[in-house]
Parts: C-alpha cells; structure tokens; sequence
C-alpha cells in the first residue's frame, strides 16, 4: 500500500496540515494540501500546501520569500490531520503569515475581545507586489 492511501482524504481530496515550528514548537500556520502537495512536501522537503481560492499547488514562499523547509511530516491518531514540523525562512524571526506576522494565530480572546498579540514584523505591502 501507498503511504498515501493512509491518509483519510477529505470528499473534496484535502486533507487539513497544521505547521509547527521545529524548536519553539510554535503553530505558525493553517493550510490545506491534496495528495500531490503532500507528495511533493515530502520530495522536496518543502512544505508544498494546496490553496483553495486559486485551486492550485502552493510552494510556500513562492511570492515572499518565507519558505518552509519540512523536517517531519506526521499524521494524526485518526489519519485525518497532518502536522509539519518546520523551520521557517526568509527573516528572521520566521514569517509565516500573510500578514507579516510569525504566526497566523496572533488573535488571542480576553474579555470578551479578540485582541492582537503579535506584531507585524514585515509589512505585508512590501512581501507581496
């Protein structure tokens, strides 16, 4: 058997990919990838997601520079959740997301609000042109 045929694919062929930084063990990101970014995740040792919005193969960093470089892909107890051990490129400290922050999580509820706890590190008009 393929080791991709063990991978619970949801109806649409995805499966959801959590990136957790290797050291901080910091969650960086959210994606999605259908077998052949997974494949090609595990290639290249790149992390390779698959976006939804232009329903095609996304090579992390391809426009801003933040690459992935993938030091462990890992499956869940249910097969159904990938998680990507990363180390984050392209500034240091590591930019994940779009929004010129280290992780896309930077929302943190208190008190009945959603309040900002990470700053943007890059501003998000000079990493996409």
């Amino acid at each position: 058997m393929n080791w991709l045929d063990e991978v619970k694919w949801d109806a649409n062929g995805l499966v959801p990919v959590i990136a957790q930084e290797q050291g901080s063990n910091d969650v960086l990101m959210f994606a999605w990838m259908n077998r052949e970014a997974l494949e090609k995740t595990a290639e290249l040792g790149r992390a390779v997601y698959f976006s939804r919005s232009r329903n095609k193969l996304w090579f992390k960093g391809e426009e801003s520079g933040h690459v992935q470089t993938v030091h462990e892909i890992r499956l869940d107890c249910d097969n159904d959740v990938v998680l990507l051990k990363v180390t984050q490129l392209g500034h240091e400290p590591g930019i994940a997301c779009h929004t010129g922050r280290h992780s896309c999580f930077f929302s943190k509820y208190e008190k009945g609000q959603w309040t900002v706890v990470e700053p943007v590190l890059k501003d998000p008009e000079s990493i996409y042109k």
